[in-house]
C-alpha cells in the first residue's frame, strides 16, 4: 500500500505517522509536500497533526487553498481513504470533506494529555480493528478541538453513525463527546486524538494501532 502524507507549512507530526504507518504495517509512505499537484498512484491520504500555516486566520483556513487539496477533494469523491488527525480534522472541516467545525476548547486553554476514549462505531475501515465499545487511551494536544455543529448536522452524523470515537471525559467541550467522525461515504476519517503516538510498545501504549492497521486494510483479530 503507498501512502501519502501532505506536508504543509507548520505540519509537525508528518515524520510521525510515516514512521508508525511504516513500523505498524510495513507500508510505503511518502512525505508529499503541499505544493504538489498530484496524488496519483497512491492508495490513500493521511493529512497529519500540527500547525499548518501557523494556524492563521482559523486552523486549517490556509491549508485548505493549498495545491495539494484538490487531489485530496477528487481522493474522497473517489471513495479513497482519508485520515486526518488533529490539524488534518481542522483542514478536512475548513475543506468541507466533513461536517462541522473545530473551534476553541472550553477552557480557551492548550491540552496535551492522553484521554480515555470509546469506539463507538468499529464498522468503518478506520476502526474495525477494535472491538464495539472498546475502551481506549490516546494522546490529545490541542488546543481548538471542541467538535461543533448544527443540532441537525449532530442529529444526523448519530443517526447514519458517523461519530467513530467519542471522549469518556471530555476534555474541550465537544458536542455530544464527539472525537472522531467519518463522512456519509465512510472513507474519510477526521478525529483529534493522536492514533501514531500510542502506535509503538516503546512509547507506552499501542492503542493508537487499531486506526493504523484498520487504514491499511491489515486485519486483526478484534480485542
Amino acid at each position: 500500500m503507498k501512502i501519502a502524507v501532505i506536508v504543509f507549512p507548520g505540519s509537525n507530526c508528518d515524520h510521525d505517522v510515516a514512521q508508525a504507518l511504516q513500523t505498524v504495517g510495513d507500508a510505503h509512505v511518502d512525505l508529499v509536500p503541499h505544493y504538489e499537484h498530484s496524488l496519483a498512484g497512491y492508495d490513500a491520504v493521511v493529512l497529519p497533526g500540527g500547525f499548518s500555516y501557523g494556524d492563521y486566520l482559523r486552523c486549517g483556513a490556509i491549508a485548505r487553498f493549498a495545491n495539494i487539496m484538490p487531489e485530496v477533494r477528487r481522493f474522497a469523491r473517489e471513495g479513497k481513504p482519508v485520515l486526518g488527525i488533529c490539524n488534518g480534522f481542522q483542514i478536512l472541516t475548513e475543506a468541507e470533506l466533513l461536517p462541522g467545525a473545530l473551534k476553541q476548547n472550553d477552557n480557551l486553554k492548550f491540552i496535551c494529555q492522553t484521554v480515555p476514549l470509546t469506539v463507538v462505531n468499529n464498522q468503518t475501515r478506520f476502526s474495525r480493528n477494535y472491538a464495539a465499545n472498546q475502551h481506549i487511551h490516546l494522546p490529545i494536544a490541542h488546543a481548538d478541538g471542541n467538535y461543533y455543529a448544527d443540532e441537525a448536522t449532530i442529529q444526523r452524523l448519530e443517526d447514519q453513525h458517523q461519530v467513530v470515537f467519542r471522549y469518556d471525559d471530555n476534555p474541550n467541550g465537544s458536542v455530544n463527546d464527539i472525537a472522531g467522525i467519518v463522512n456519509e461515504q465512510g472513507n474519510v476519517l477526521g478525529m483529534m486524538p493522536h492514533p501514531e503516538r500510542a502506535a509503538e510498545a516503546i512509547l507506552g501504549n499501542t492503542d493508537g494501532q487499531g486506526v493504523l492497521t484498520s487504514f491499511l486494510g491489515i486485519q486483526e483479530a478484534t480485542k
